[in-house]
């Protein structure tokens, strides 16, 4: 199925103080190449999210990359992984999963695009980082991979903004969708009625689970 690009476009906000991904990317998602991931794939999939950020980003700037042009499929993130000696060679053709530290390194090796790292160290902290990740989409604009342990499954984030009760929202991009079995083709419509791109209050994230973040330090306009 074709890709598509910006679904969180026309999605209701929640509040007016608000921060966004500057740009465009491709979403990402099980199976979107006709590879069956489901169960393992989440973070791979959230990384060529933002490998797709990266490219558009150096194509509208003018600037050429020699060393990746095209956004890498799974058994390329594997290798890469493999040829920096962060996995063994077992773990190429594996299901192993990937979180942001491997998003992180895979980002470098690729693109040369160095990531800032964030530990969180709850779901209730995350209040505490309001700020930090304002400001990263303020200056950076680039979309963010956020990985956890109780709450596993990788997300990507393309903005964050409060309400009038000052209760901030993670825009989240959800890389679980699969298409229906009999369907051909989706739209950013029904994926926004569907949730798989929503905008989740900070209270929702678990308290029991620490959460990684992921964001690549690549400027969409300097």
């Amino acid at each position: 199925m074709p890709l598509l690009s910006n679904i969180h476009k026309g999605l209701q906000k929640p509040g007016d103080d608000i921060a966004m991904v500057t740009g465009d990317y491709y979403y990402y998602h099980y199976g979107c190449d006709g590879f069956d991931d489901r169960g393992w794939g989440c973070g791979y999939r959230t990384l060529q999210t933002l490998c797709s950020w990266i490219r558009l980003t150096r194509d509208k700037k003018g600037e050429s990359n020699d060393v990746v042009v095209e956004v890498p499929s799974l058994r390329a993130i594997q290798e890469c992984l493999v040829k920096i000696g962060d996995k063994p060679r077992q773990f190429l053709g594996s299901r192993d999963w990937i979180g942001s530290f491997e998003v992180a390194m895979c980002l470098d090796e690729l693109y040369q695009v160095p990531c800032k790292l964030l530990h969180i160290s709850s779901g209730d902290n995350l209040r505490e980082h309001v700020q930090e990740i304002k400001n990263h989409f303020k200056t950076k604009g680039s979309p963010i991979m956020m990985g956890g342990d109780s709450d596993a499954s990788s997300k990507g984030i393309l903005g964050i903004c409060g309400d009038e009760n000052n209760e901030h929202h993670l825009l989240i991009l959800d890389p679980h969708y699969h298409i229906k079995d009999g369907e051909d083709s989706t739209s950013a419509k029904q994926l926004q009625a569907d949730n798989w791109i929503s905008w989740r209050p900070l209270s929702t994230f678990l308290t029991n689970s620490f959460y990684n973040l992921c964001l690549p330090q690549l400027s969409a306009n300097s």
